[in-house]
């Protein structure tokens, strides 16, 4: 094992870094803790950690000093917990002169898949001159997991595909300052392929027929990796199913009650709590996401249906059977997903008069932000039922500001309350990214 190992480091020392599309994720190492990377599968953090290395390099480490194993490499295949500390004898057995004296930068991706690799990496943390970098498939990773495992080692951070922003960036589309007509124009026809194609890395650019037999292939890897393999689940199909369902409803509402009797409409043998199971693996796995209704009592909040949106809304496109989902929930999902990036705390809100906003978003910094999403605002019945319900939770929560996210519209709307901002999807998903 140790030469096979030492082979691999070598082989890494002679290669170019595949850094891709820079990502705009603010990663800051804290000494004595292990930098982890945690997020969808394929949503491109292998990529981020060679964008770290490069970094790590630019600022004058030799390329020596960084240690990387991808434990999806066949030849790692046999490599068991026992014997991880065959890693450091691999590595200064090459670079003796290292031992000690110089810090050695060690990423690790997708580690999880050898038992047992937490108790090295503590001691690797605790006994040498380090910084340890980790990703793994976040169903077989999850932060509260590491919190537990490591001891408070460890500090993770999020890993979502690609926002506006960063497809921008992929596109070469320089957005800083103010818009001239003709880079607005720009921008706009770069938000109409977004629309289209979402924001996984590797589909950007491909055609619609190879986007979406890609889209299916993550899909169903994700349920059969990240969960039925992850969680023994004896009855995969009604998981499928389960998922398919979801997506087909994306932002909609649903309660376990009524997904436990669809499963059971199907032949599924599968109780409450096992959709209850379900719906936590999903988001564990960042593949579903279940949104709540903000309430101060958790048990009111709980009991209240739930809605439901996707990782990707281009995804939700490729999987679904088409039937249920339009345009209209495919906004909501790319407003959802670009809230998730900036906060997990994202709750729906209904008014005293039952007037439904779409979401409340609590920002990093405690403030609040509530976003209502309206394809268009032409018809004068929607327009009034937008204004109506969005101005009611404005007073009720006691805030200034609202905003309507719409495809194309903009306009600034004056109420009791305060002030409505009307704006296309293009521009809050850029101006959501100065805010938060």
């Amino acid at each position: 094992m140790i030469n096979i190992l030492k082979e691999i480091i070598l082989d890494f020392q002679e290669v170019d870094l595949p850094t891709g599309v820079l990502r705009r994720v603010d990663v800051a190492h804290i000494s004595g803790k292990a930098t982890i990377c945690i997020g969808v599968r394929r949503g491109g953090k292998s990529t981020f950690m060679f964008q770290l290395m490069q970094r790590i390099q630019d600022s004058g480490v030799p390329r020596q000093n960084i240690l990387y194993l991808n434990f999806f490499d066949d030849r790692l295949h046999s490599l068991q917990h026992d014997s991880l500390n065959v890693i450091l004898e691999a590595y200064f057995s090459l670079f003796p002169e290292k031992k000690n004296t110089e810090k050695v930068y060690c990423f690790f991706d997708e580690i999880q898949v050898v038992p047992g690799w937490e108790p090295f990496v503590d001691r690797l943390m605790r006994t040498e001159n380090c910084e340890v970098y980790i990703t793994g498939s976040s169903a077989q990773m999850l932060s509260r997991e590491i919190a537990t495992q490591m001891r408070g080692r460890a500090l993770s951070w999020e890993m979502f595909p690609f926002s506006f922003r960063e497809f921008l960036d992929y596109k070469g589309i320089v957005n800083d300052g103010p818009l001239s007509t003709k880079k607005r124009l720009t921008i706009q026809k770069a938000f109409e392929e977004y629309w289209q194609t979402g924001g996984f890395p590797e589909v950007a650019g491909l055609d619609r027929m190879l986007r979406i037999k890609t889209h299916q292939e993550y899909f169903n890897a994700m349920l059969f990796r990240d969960l039925v393999e992850r969680h023994d689940i004896s009855h995969p199909k009604a998981v499928t199913d389960l998922a398919h369902r979801l997506v087909d409803n994306t932002g909609s509402l649903y309660s376990v009650n009524n997904l436990t009797g669809y499963l059971k409409s199907l032949g599924h043998k599968a109780p409450k709590s096992a959709v209850s199971d379900y719906l936590e693996w999903f988001e564990d796995a960042y593949v579903l996401f279940t949104v709540r209704i903000f309430d101060a009592s958790l048990a009111r909040a709980n009991t209240n249906p739930k809605k439901i949106y996707c990782i990707d809304h281009a995804l939700v496109t490729s999987v679904s059977s088409g039937i249920l989902v339009n345009s209209g929930h495919l906004l909501e999902n790319l407003v959802f997903t670009a809230l998730r990036r900036a906060t997990p705390d994202i709750f729906y809100f209904k008014s005293r008069t039952g007037r439904e906003v779409d979401f409340l978003a609590h920002r990093q910094d405690r403030s609040r932000m509530l976003v209502q999403v309206c394809e268009s605002m032409a018809d004068p019945q929607t327009r009034k039922r937008e204004i109506t319900a969005l101005a009611e939770a404005m007073a009720e929560l006691k805030l200034p500001e609202g905003t309507i996210v719409t495809r194309g519209e903009e306009e600034q709307i004056r109420v009791e309350s305060g002030k409505i901002d009307v704006v296309p999807a293009w521009r809050f998903l850029l101006q959501l990214t100065e805010i938060t």
